[in-house]
Parts: C-alpha cells; sequence; structure tokens
C-alpha cells in the first residue's frame, strides 16, 4: 500500500493523515487526463460529462464507504458551507421549534455557523459536556432533547480525542422527539466503516482530504436521506440546483432529488483528484483499513504507555479500539513546544491542538509498525535532551 503513494523524503514519519492525507501517485495520471485530454482536447464540450461528476464520485463514496444509496451523496463545495446549508435546511424544515443540540467540543467551524445561525434566528443552544478522553455521552443528549429540539448536530469522530460516538443511538433518541439529526464524519470517513442509511442518519457532512487523500481544499460531500430530499430548501439558491439550469428567465426551481443541494459550478479539475483519492480506498477496502488502523494504534497507544508516560505524556484517547477512530491523541503540558520540535528536529509530524494535545494518525495505508517504533524513538530522544525547551511556537501559521 505505502508503494501507492508519493514518498519525497524517507526521513519522514507522517503521523498527520487525520489532517492532510498523503498523494497517492493515481491522482497524477487522473488529473493530467482532466487537464490535458477533457479540458485541452474537448474544451466546452467536456462539460456534457463533467455535470455528472458530483453525482457519479457521490455516488461511489456512498455506496462502498457511507454505507448509503446512490441517489443520496453530493460532492460539491466546502465542508463548512455544506453544513451551512443542511443546518439552515433542517432548521427551516422545523420553523416552530427553537432548539440546536451539539457539544463544546465540536470542530470550532461547526461550533461558529451553529452559533452565527443560532443568533440570527434568535435560537438557544444546548451544549453538551464533553469528556476529554471519552468524548460526549448519550446520556447527555437523552437530558437535553425535548419537543422543542429541532437539530442535534455532532461530529461522528472527534477531531481531538477520536471518540466515537454512537450515530444510530442519537439519530434514535432525536427521531423519537421529531428532531432531526447532523454528522459531520470529517474524522471518520475512510477510517472507519459508516452506516448511514441503517443508523437513520438525516443529514451528513463530510471532507475528502483527511482519510481519503484527496489533496488539500478537495471538494467535500453532503449526504441527504432521501426521504427528506424532497421536504427541504437549502438556503444558497444557485443555477446548479436549478431544474432548468440553462434557463434565465423564470422562477428558481429546485431540481428533484439530491441535485437540489447544487449551487455553483463544480471544481472539475480537483473532482479528478477526489475519485482518484476515494478510489484509491475503496481498492484496499476500508474493512482492511480498518482492522490495521486498529492493530496500528493500539500498538502506539501501547509504546506511547511504555516510553512516553515516564516523560510526562498522557494518552488521551479512548483505550478501547470499539469506542477509537483513526488517531491517537497524547497530551503533555509543553505539548505545542514538542510538537514543533518533532518536525524541526526529529522529522516526525503530527499536529498540535490546544490546549495540550499532540494528535498522532498511523494511517493504514502508508503506515506500519517500524514507522512508529521509529517515531517513538526519536521523540523520546528530543525529550530527554529538552531541545523543544526554547522552541518560540508564536510565528507557526500551521500547528
Amino acid at each position: 500500500m505505502k508503494n501507492d503513494f508519493v514518498i519525497a523524503d524517507d526521513s519522514v514519519i507522517y503521523l498527520d493523515g487525520n489532517s492532510l492525507g498523503r498523494l497517492p501517485k493515481s491522482v497524477m495520471p487522473a488529473v493530467t487526463n482532466r487537464i490535458m485530454e477533457e479540458w485541452g482536447g474537448e474544451l466546452i464540450e467536456a462539460w456534457e460529462h463533467w455535470l455528472d461528476l458530483p453525482y457519479r464520485i457521490g455516488d461511489l463514496l456512498a455506496t462502498h464507504l457511507l454505507g448509503a444509496p446512490s441517489g443520496t451523496v453530493l460532492m460539491a463545495d466546502s465542508t463548512s458551507i455544506n453544513f451551512y446549508k443542511l443546518v439552515t435546511a433542517a432548521l427551516d424544515a422545523r420553523p416552530r421549534r427553537g432548539t440546536i443540540i451539539s457539544n463544546e467540543a465540536n470542530f470550532p467551524t461547526d461550533r461558529y455557523i451553529i452559533e452565527g445561525l443560532a443568533e440570527t434566528r434568535k435560537l438557544s443552544i444546548e451544549w453538551i459536556d464533553t469528556d476529554p478522553i471519552s468524548g460526549f455521552s448519550t446520556d447527555e443528549v437523552v437530558e437535553r432533547v425535548n419537543a422543542d429540539t429541532a437539530l442535534i448536530a455532532l461530529s461522528h469522530v472527534d477531531y481531538r480525542n477520536a471518540a466515537i460516538a454512537d450515530m444510530r443511538k442519537i439519530n434514535d433518541i432525536g427521531h423519537s422527539h421529531g428532531a432531526l439529526n447532523l454528522w459531520d464524519l470529517s474524522h471518520s470517513v475512510g477510517a472507519i466503516p459508516i452506516t448511514l442509511e441503517a443508523a437513520g442518519t438525516d443529514l451528513a457532512v463530510g471532507c475528502t482530504y483527511k482519510y481519503l487523500n484527496s489533496g488539500p481544499g478537495s471538494p467535500a460531500f453532503l449526504y441527504v436521506n432521501k426521504k427528506l430530499q424532497e421536504h427541504l430548501t437549502q438556503p444558497i439558491w444557485g443555477w446548479f440546483g436549478q431544474t432548468d439550469q440553462f434557463s434565465v428567465d423564470g422562477p428558481y426551481l429546485p431540481k428533484s432529488g439530491i441535485g437540489r443541494f447544487s449551487v455553483g459550478t463544480p471544481s472539475v479539475v480537483a473532482l479528478a483528484a477526489t475519485q482518484a483519492g476515494i478510489e484509491s480506498v475503496i481498492q484496499e477496502g476500508i474493512g482492511n483499513l480498518r482492522k490495521k488502523s486498529i492493530m496500528l494504534t493500539e500498538y502506539l497507544i501501547q509504546q506511547a504507555q511504555a516510553d512516553l508516560l515516564p516523560l510526562g505524556f498522557r494518552v488521551s484517547s479512548p483505550l478501547d479500539s470499539k469506542c477509537r477512530g483513526g488517531h491517537v491523541l497524547l497530551t503533555h503540558d509543553d505539548a505545542e513546544k514538542i510538537s514543533f520540535a518533532m518536525r524541526i528536529y526529529a522529522r516526525v509530524i503530527g499536529d498540535f491542538r490546544p490546549p495540550n494535545g499532540i494528535r498522532l494518525t498511523p494511517a493504514p495505508a502508508y503506515i506500519e509498525l517500524a514507522d512508529i517504533d521509529d517515531a517513538i524513538e526519536r521523540i523520546v530522544a528530543i525529550v530527554r535532551a529538552g531541545q523543544y525547551k526554547s522552541l518560540d511556537c508564536s510565528k507557526q501559521r500551521v500547528t
């Protein structure tokens, strides 16, 4: 599997695949073909098949990695824009309800969008308490949901500690009170098996540049259950969501089905990379990748407990693999400086997340057990030598 990726520097141990996946070799010919043969050769006539790309790739993702039927997933825009579209559509579908449920440790952009919409609509937000290691409890949802709840919006896998939420149980809790549910799958798609339809999921969004290895800023996706598609109105009306796309007169009439959640021109070149990245994950099989991921994360935790805990580290992800996604969170009082030192001195790339966390992701597509041994050895060396202590992290733009 590792040979299927571009490894420009063998000395680097890349443990940040939950932030940006490595470049699959299959991406380059796919993008070149899109540019040279299609754009260069077909010119505007290529739109005859480009128009269907968001649907074809959406179906690929839905049926192989999301546990959803075709016609429920659309590749479009960014995760944040899709999240805004679906939160707004859900709130409009529950106009007499005044409460949104989320958790205070949710991904920042998700929280910001919820807070912004709640402020403009004069709604209230019920914030679920989140344990720094195990995540939030479904009991917290039970305590807060009621007949005034319009939407429950949560992340499937916690972006900091990798705790997995019980999607099906939470969906059932919300539905029993007439609420809709919306899940951010950014840290779960391509990392763990997902069964959206079987879990009774209403709405979902996610990115493709983490475990799907589709490239920085690659197009995101949204999922809308077929039962809801004709009953929801998304707020950004654009010509790609219009029934007669090239009509210049008359009112906006949204397409039937998942197409009504489209807005503007798709990123045609970027979608070539997205499709190649998704296909590389499908080829390996999510079951196989998950099995290897569990082996790697358990080994990482085992080695960290043996060698890093004596140096002031703590394992702050769930120890039970059934409750943990594809990455491991280590915490340390000097985490930011150590994370920076890992990059510049040890060439071990993870990332820092406030207030005191270092995320390490042994992505199963290109990480082996030997990489973990090497990474732990390098981290131990820089911490024991105190190389991190004098570092100034204030000018880092990306942590």
